[in-house]
């Protein structure tokens, strides 16, 4: 029995392979790709197929590369990151935990994205998620300790939990990772132990690196608004300490992972917002991908990602929906659609091959092909919602 093919079309096909397609088109017969390219090639060599105009984009599934799971049960509030962090993050501390790791999870799947980058505070919540996750990638346990004194023990204690975990991995589970938590958050000595470990164990890395102007401010002068919260809430902390080195003008968050040999151990940059064109040379040449959370960092007043500046260096660039508290939503199709909406001039097959290999690329696995011969997938037909709401 012959079936009639479908040409399904977008404006923005995406078939795993090379350059996302303008107005392009899939022909489906029966449950089997019959052929993928430009829409005007597959209406001339397939004149019987029906077309259905699907809306926007074709593709494999998006992965979300950075999200925090466990912040699921935060209601969203759209403050200065220096303000946030207190009145927000820290506050809240004690909604976070199994319920909103379960909460986050459950979004996650919803959404359809078929990978994520997840940053765990709680052991409960490591050992949950490497244990039960559906959805691949890596879960990256966050580590906080801004005081050299302590470094040793808190790196054993890392240690210790990273070896125990480890067993718990499953083929097609998530993947065990670290995140020093921030650029600024973690002593100097603390985070050349965590990365030389990370790369002799071959432990994927996430770090969050100016992310705000004042984290800029913090490594300039040693002074500014993050700096003032940061003494309210540890008026013992000393910012020299913790660097290990004076703030500097010419001192920056990069340069500084750089002088430790952070950077050698390839860890994945969230956020980025707030670079200077050597930043962007130095993590282009040590072969970092950096992962961006276009709406988080609208609502924590960031300012804006310099997408553009990234692809001219060839940075591989990565979409995350970041926390509920902080981005609004854990769907990466939010995400995709905010991204189109606060970077009007960027080609928007670029934020769409982020979402999908730059994003597979950082949580590792494997892009699927949409090519002749293979099983057709309705999620392959992203949800067509042209107004980007959540912006």
């Amino acid at each position: 029995m012959s079936h009639q093919p479908t040409l399904y079309t977008a404006d923005i096909l995406y078939t795993g392979m090379g350059l996302p397609i303008r107005d392009g088109g899939v022909v489906v017969s029966g449950q089997t790709v019959a052929a993928a390219g430009p829409r005007a090639d597959l209406r001339v060599n397939y004149p019987q197929a029906q077309e259905v105009r699907v809306g926007r984009v074709i593709s494999p599934p998006p992965v979300n590369a950075h999200t925090h799971l466990d912040m699921s049960l935060y209601q969203f509030q759209s403050l200065p990151y220096f303000e946030w962090i207190p009145q927000v993050a820290i506050a809240g501390r004690f909604l976070r935990g199994l319920d909103g790791a379960q909460t986050g999870l459950k979004a996650i799947e919803r959404s359809g994205a078929v990978g994520m980058g997840d940053i765990v505070w709680h052991e409960g919540v490591m050992e949950w998620l490497l244990t039960h996750s559906q959805v691949p990638g890596v879960a990256y346990w966050e580590v906080l300790d801004l005081n050299p004194a302590t470094a040793a023990e808190t790196f054993a204690k890392t240690r210790e939990r990273v070896e125990r975990w480890r067993r718990l991995e499953r083929p097609g589970g998530l993947r065990l990772g670290l995140s020093p938590h921030a650029s600024y958050t973690v002593s100097h000595t603390l985070f050349r132990l965590l990365a030389e470990y990370a790369a002799a164990e071959g432990l994927p890395m996430q770090i969050h690196v100016l992310e705000h102007p004042s984290e800029a401010e913090l490594f300039a002068t040693g002074g500014g608004p993050l700096a003032a919260s940061m003494a309210r809430m540890m008026p013992w902390l000393s910012i020299p300490d913790t660097l290990g080195r004076e703030p500097a003008p010419d001192l920056t968050a990069i340069s500084y992972l750089e002088s430790l040999g952070v950077l050698r151990a390839r860890p994945t940059l969230i956020h980025m917002v707030n670079v200077t064109p050597d930043d962007i040379r130095t993590v282009a040449q040590a072969g970092c991908p950096v992962v961006t959370c276009p709406r988080s960092n609208r609502n924590l007043h960031c300012g804006l990602f310099p997408w553009a500046d990234y692809a001219a260096a060839g940075v591989e660039v990565a979409l995350g929906t970041d926390s509920v508290a902080s981005g609004e939503t854990l769907d990466i199709h939010d995400e995709v659609r905010a991204a189109w909406a606060l970077h009007p001039n960027l080609d928007p097959r670029q934020v769409v091959r982020a979402a999908v290999k730059g994003g597979t690329r950082v949580v590792g696995g494997r892009v699927p092909f949409i090519r002749r011969g293979d099983a057709w997938d309705a999620g392959y037909l992203w949800p067509d919602e042209r107004a980007a709401h959540d912006v």
